[in-house]
């Protein structure tokens, strides 16, 4: 089943960690990204389009500036992911030419993807790029990110991304071969071939493992993108960056690698998806317990008369969290007012209000549940 599905793939992205490119003395591996690119362009030579999430740009900035560790200040490693980024892309540049293929760097930050223009604008680019026969190379914009810089981004950052362009695999690749049942550095770990379902995870020991000195993420970030695009209908792949000629290889007899994670669901719809896991709630409307049962169990749109405070500052078409009375969050959407409007509606029928105001708060076509 891996094998077939990712074989058959016409459109992949692949993330490649901090780890798996660079070292603490000597900052960019050549060799080791070398390999990388090896392994897609022969997937690019079989007619597949391919999409690299790639971190390594605060690491590969690491020598230059004569840091022996990654610093512990925002700024410095702002400075970092400043000179490192050049390095990185031009490297993949050259490394990609040696196959006459062109790239394109695409910085990200999480308010281009938050936002929906943006998050729109990010689409339109990234479908140009591959339509042109470029390998797009994306990375999180740190060099002027602020709580972006954080455990596990690049990790959510390709499945978000898996599901922007509609990718049929996405593969995480790392310095560990798989998901193990326990710590892989302990005797008796076992390697968790395939993931079909929640309960293919039951007992097992992510560990919330964190990478190396030079990267953020761990195994916990992959299990939890892995998950993130899995149930969104994207099957995933989880191994190490020095078998990625086996996982990316499309002929007969190649034995299995790694962690598959079967797609567990239809493909989301891009609007539900990226209200779930690319937006951030803007502000807060606290639910009566009618309202809750209204829009949980029967899925209705939100009115005002279920609705008995608002928390926050908001525009209409942001996204917000709907709360229970206890302030659990129920369900996201897109809200059809501007925070200020809403209080002389709270509570209200919706005959009671103008004809200007009849409108729902929270359209059922503009919500997901949590």
């Amino acid at each position: 089943m891996t094998r077939g599905v990712l074989a058959a793939a016409g459109r992949l992205v692949v993330k490649v960690g901090s780890s798996s490119l660079t070292s603490l003395s000597g900052g960019l591996d050549g060799d080791r990204l070398d390999a990388l690119v090896d392994a897609l362009a022969a997937r690019r030579r079989t007619g597949s389009q391919v999409v690299l999430v790639s971190s390594g740009a605060i690491a590969a900035g690491l020598a230059p500036l004569g840091l022996a560790h990654r610093p512990g200040d925002l700024a410095t490693q702002q400075a970092a992911a400043s000179v490192g980024q050049l390095l990185l892309v031009e490297r993949y540049a050259a490394s990609f030419g040696r196959y006459g293929l062109t790239v394109g760097q695409v910085l990200l930050t999480a308010d281009d993807l938050h936002r929906r223009v943006h998050y729109r604008n990010a689409h339109r680019t990234l479908e140009r790029l591959l339509a042109l026969g470029v390998v797009p190379i994306i990375n999180e914009n740190d060099a002027v990110a602020t709580d972006e810089i954080r455990f596990g981004d690049n990790d959510r950052l390709a499945a978000l991304v898996a599901h922007l362009v509609a990718a049929e695999a996405l593969v995480l690749l790392s310095d560990v071969d798989g998901l193990y049942d326990g710590d892989p550095r302990r005797d008796g770990a076992t390697l968790v071939r395939e993931v079909r379902g929640p309960a293919d995870l039951a007992g097992i020991e992510a560990g919330g493992r964190r990478g190396g000195g030079l990267g953020t993420g761990g195994m916990l970030s992959k299990l939890e993108a892995a998950r993130m695009a899995a149930g969104a209908g994207v099957p995933v792949l989880l191994t190490a960056s020095s078998l990625a000629a086996a996982a990316l290889a499309t002929g007969p007899g190649l034995p299995e690698v790694g962690t598959f994670f079967a797609a567990q669901a239809r493909r989301t719809a891009s609007r539900l998806f990226w209200l779930r896991h690319a937006t951030r709630p803007r502000g807060r409307l606290v639910l009566d317990e009618g309202a809750v049962e209204a829009v949980v169990a029967r899925r209705k749109s939100l009115l005002p008369a279920g609705v008995t405070a608002v928390q926050g500052v908001f525009d209409a078409g942001d996204p917000v969290d709907l709360v229970d009375l206890a302030g659990t969050p129920v369900a996201r959407g897109l809200v059809a007012y501007d925070a200020d409007e809403l209080p002389a509606l709270l509570g209200r029928s919706t005959r009671e209000l103008a004809p200007e105001f009849r409108r729902v708060i929270v359209h059922r076509d503009d919500l997901i549940l949590l």
